[in-house]
C-alpha cells in the first residue's frame, strides 16, 4: 500500500484525480476528487455544491474561454450510487444507471477527451450501497500511446474495500508537453483520519502552482448522511 499524501505529491501535475476507500474506523465510504490547471481557462474554475450533487463554475465568467471541457457536474448522487468523475460523463453514468444499465454499459459510449495532443483520459467511479456496505468501481478510458484513432477502456471492480485502504487513479502520469496518461491499475493507498485531516492532508500535497479546488465527502454506511467539504484556490 502506498502512502496517498506520498502518492500524490510525487508529481507536479496529476491533473484531476479521483480516491474512493473507506475510513479507518470501517464507518464510512470515502470520496475525494480535484481537479488541477495549468492554462488559465483551467485555473479559472470553482467547485460549487449543489444540493447532493456537486458542480464545476467558472470563477470569473468573463475569463471564460471554452466552457465544454471544464463545465460539468463531477459528482451525481443517486438513491443507492454516487458517481463521480472528470468531466460530462457523470451524466452518462447517471443516465445508463436510471435505465438499469450498468457503469461499464455507459462508458463503453464514451472516449476520451478530444483535446489534441493530450486527449485527457476520462477517469470515473461509482460507490453502490448495500446492507450497510459498499462496493465501488473505478474506470479511465484513454488514448493508445497518445494516439487519436485508438482508445482503450480499463475497468475496476472493487466489491469488498477494508478499512482505511482506498484506490487513487489521476489522469496524468506526471508533467509533460504532450502530458502522459496515467498507467497501470488504481494505486492502492491508505486513507487517514477523519473528513477534516483527510481533506488538509490532500489539499496540501498538491503541486501549490497547479492545484485548484478539492472535493471530499464521507458517507456514514449506518445511516447514509454524508458530510462533504469544499476547497477552492480562487477564494
Amino acid at each position: 500500500m502506498t502512502v496517498l499524501t506520498t502518492e500524490i505529491a510525487s508529481t507536479t501535475y496529476p491533473g484531476r484525480g479521483i480516491i474512493i476507500g473507506k475510513s479507518e474506523d470501517g464507518t464510512k465510504a470515502v470520496i475525494g476528487y480535484f481537479i488541477m490547471g495549468r492554462s488559465e481557462n483551467s485555473r479559472n474554475r470553482v467547485f460549487v455544491s449543489e444540493g447532493k450533487d456537486l458542480k464545476t463554475q467558472a470563477f470569473d465568467p468573463s475569463k471564460l474561454v471554452d466552457p465544454s471541457l471544464i463545465i460539468y457536474a463531477p459528482v451525481r448522487t443517486l438513491e443507492n450510487d454516487t458517481i463521480v468523475t472528470n468531466g460530462d460523463q457523470t451524466d452518462t453514468i447517471r443516465d445508463f444507471v436510471l435505465e438499469g444499465k450498468t457503469f461499464e454499459d455507459a462508458l463503453r459510449t464514451r472516449t476520451f477527451e478530444p483535446h489534441p495532443p493530450n486527449f485527457t483520459p476520462r477517469i470515473s467511479g461509482m460507490l453502490t450501497f448495500a446492507d450497510g456496505d459498499f462496493s465501488y468501481k473505478m474506470s479511465i478510458l484513454k488514448s493508445s500511446e497518445g494516439r487519436e484513432a485508438s482508445v482503450l477502456r480499463f475497468f475496476y471492480d472493487y466489491a469488498q474495500p477494508l478499512a482505511g485502504e482506498g484506490h487513487f487513479i489521476h489522469t496524468y502520469q506526471c508533467d509533460g508537453n504532450p502530458i502522459p496518461s496515467f498507467a497501470g491499475e488504481p494505486t492502492l493507498v491508505d486513507i487517514k483520519g477523519d473528513i477534516d485531516t483527510f481533506t488538509n492532508n490532500v489539499w496540501e500535497s498538491l503541486n501549490a502552482d497547479n492545484k485548484v479546488s478539492l472535493y471530499t465527502r464521507f458517507v456514514d454506511l449506518t445511516t447514509g448522511t454524508f458530510e462533504e467539504r469544499i476547497v477552492n484556490k480562487n477564494q
